[in-house]
This record gives structure tokens, sequence and C-alpha cells, in this order.
């Protein structure tokens, strides 16, 4: 379950691009805060604090957002942008939570153990990193866990056979597929086949002479 932290949120009444630059070489992030039924307010945080936020609580972290001189809002990151040369976020989205009301959000799959078919050969393939669930804001669980420890060659994960919770539903299709052993391809069967050409295994410095 995720617990609220907060962040501290400056108000931004500049929104020229000359300070929103600014803004971003003091280490501050450009963001908005919305939500149904709210005003929307523009704002700015913390580069390093938003970044660290994200690192140890997960991209559905909720967050009482504090912002100066106006009243403390729960919020989750919505969306934001990254610079992708620097690798750093640009700007920000927060969406207001309602505490009370269920919200869709999308939750990472977490795999564990090592599936029997692999130990076989066969390959696993998760074709979906992430699962949609219905929840309300305080009972969104950090991931959803797939133990594949007993999937041999064949066998297929779908949302249908997930571990079910009185905190939350699956949105998803309940035949929607999320983790698969696949055969080996024809090549890894090929790659571990003799190769008939090869030179004949040496016995005493000559080759085996063939059976008469």
């Amino acid at each position: 379950m995720n617990m609220a932290i907060t962040l501290k949120a400056s108000k931004r009444e500049d929104l020229t691009r000359s300070k929103t630059k600014q803004l971003r070489n003091e280490g501050q992030i450009p963001a908005v805060v919305y939500g149904k039924d709210k005003e929307t307010t523009t704002v700015s945080v913390d580069n390093i604090d938003l970044l660290k936020t994200l690192r140890n609580e997960g991209r559905n972290a909720i967050i009482t957002l504090d912002i100066e001189n106006a009243e403390s809002v729960d919020v989750m990151l919505h969306e934001y942008q990254t610079d992708s040369i620097k690798d750093t976020i640009i700007h920000a989205d927060f969406y207001i939570v309602d505490m009370s009301e269920e919200m869709e959000v999308s939750v990472p799959i977490r795999i564990e153990g090592e599936a029997a078919g692999v130990k076989d050969g066969g390959i696993m393939q998760q074709p979906e990193m992430e699962v949609l669930i219905k929840v309300k804001p305080g009972d969104i669980p950090e991931d959803i866990t797939i133990d594949v420890s007993e999937l041999a060659i064949g066998d297929v994960v779908s949302v249908e056979d997930l571990p079910t919770s009185d905190k939350f539903e699956y949105v998803d299709e309940p035949d929607k597929v999320l983790v698969t052993i696949v055969p080996p391809t024809s090549d890894d069967v090929e790659s571990q086949l003799p190769d008939e050409d090869a030179e004949p295994e040496l016995v005493d410095g000559k080759a085996e002479e063939e059976s008469e």
C-alpha cells in the first residue's frame, strides 16, 4: 500500500520561457496541478526531491503536495517530460486524487522464480510489463507478483490467473496474456545438435576408423 509523502512546491506566476529556463537552471521543475472539478495551478518542485520520490516510492506514489500559501493537496504524478540528452525531468503534471474514490492505474508486473520450462530449454516471453487495475489511491500495490516457477513449455499466464484482492479489481481483459513459455526456436535447437561436418573425434592421435 502506498503511503502519502510530502513534496514542497512553489507557485509559478511568471510563465515566460525565460523564467521557466531560469527555474530549470536553479534545479526546479516547472509543473501543473489539476484534477476533476479543480482549478489548474502552476507550480515548481525541486528536481532532486521529485527524483528521490520516484526512485524510493515508485511512479504510483501518493504525494502530499505542500504548495506555499495554499492548501496541501494529495496528488499522483500523472505525466512528465524528460530531456533525452541530460536524462532529467523538465516538466511534470500532478493529478489531484480523491482518496475515497477509485481510479484506474497501471501497476508493474514482477516476475518471481525461474520457470521449469526455461530450465527445459524454453523461452519466457513477457508481452506486458504492467496491468491495469481499479483501486482507491491509498490501496495501490507496488506491483503484481507472478510466480513462474511451475510454468512448463506451452504454459500461459493471463490476467484471469492473477491473484485477486478485495482492495482492487483488474480492468484488463481476463484473457490478456502476460507471460508465456514458448518452445525453443529452430535456431536454438540446431545450435544444440552436433555438427555433421565436424571432424571425427581423435583417439590416440588418430581418427576412429569407421566400422566395417
